[in-house]
């Protein structure tokens, strides 16, 4: 922790304010046990410090938020958190958000890249999906989020409507995965499979299965996510 000394005339008096400037790693790190924790009030609090001492959103978004973000999914995972807990989580995350999200850097892309995200037909669990989201946005493409339990046909049907670059399939479920295989025979069927990239993810799917249903691409995780879109589809 730093200070920094500003002088101010007032008339025949001088005033002197003095502001603390908090160290980066500390405001991080408040930032992600915020989400952690569900304490929405702690998370608006480290998100304005953050600016005001003039860090960039873009380091509080992925460093701290999306950090927060993955270890909440981590304990929902080894069942420590729960639904409840999650969406509490997920609230606390989106209050950062709409504090840092005005303040990104702007991409400057001429012509917006589009994509669509969802999660497939027969599930629910849209936590991986939000993120993925969120950060495919702070990386300048313009999302199209069709939600949870996805209908096969509405990615495709979407993906015609507003001339989509990419598709974002996600599951957490065995019993749902055969539907991304369905999605990527639809785009076919319909004339447009080459025109649009396909990205998989989720807790069951893995790089061999991508290839096996003729994905463009897998990740393991939303950071990662990003910088295979970027790849795919030749972002600077």
């Amino acid at each position: 922790m730093g200070l920094s000394n500003t002088i101010n005339y007032q008339g025949d008096y001088f005033t002197e304010r003095v502001e603390i400037i908090m160290n980066k790693d500390d405001l991080i790190k408040k930032l992600a046990d915020g989400v952690v924790e569900m304490e929405e009030d702690d998370v608006v609090e480290a998100a304005n410090k953050f600016l005001e001492c003039g860090y960039p959103a873009y380091d509080g978004v992925m460093d701290g938020l999306v950090v927060g973000m993955n270890k909440a999914s981590d304990l929902y995972d080894e069942e420590e958190y729960f639904v409840p807990e999650v969406l509490l989580c997920s609230d606390a995350m989106y209050a950062g958000l709409d504090i840092l999200r005005p303040h990104l850097p702007d991409e400057g892309n001429k012509t917006k890249i589009k994509g669509i995200i969802g999660v497939v037909e027969g599930d629910t669990h849209d936590i991986g999906k939000n993120l993925v989201k969120i950060l495919q946005e702070t990386a300048g493409l313009e999302m199209f989020d069709l939600g949870r339990d996805v209908p096969l046909q509405a990615f495709v049907d979407k993906a015609k409507e507003v001339d989509a670059d990419l598709i974002c399939l996600s599951t957490l479920m065995t019993t749902t995965m055969g539907g991304m295989e369905t999605v990527i025979n639809l785009l076919k069927e319909a004339g447009i499979r080459d025109k649009v990239k396909v990205i998989i993810g989720g807790g069951p799917i893995s790089q061999r299965f991508a290839d096996k249903i003729g994905a463009d691409g897998y990740s393991t995780t939303a950071v990662e996510a990003v910088k295979l879109v970027k790849r795919l589809l030749n972002i600077a």
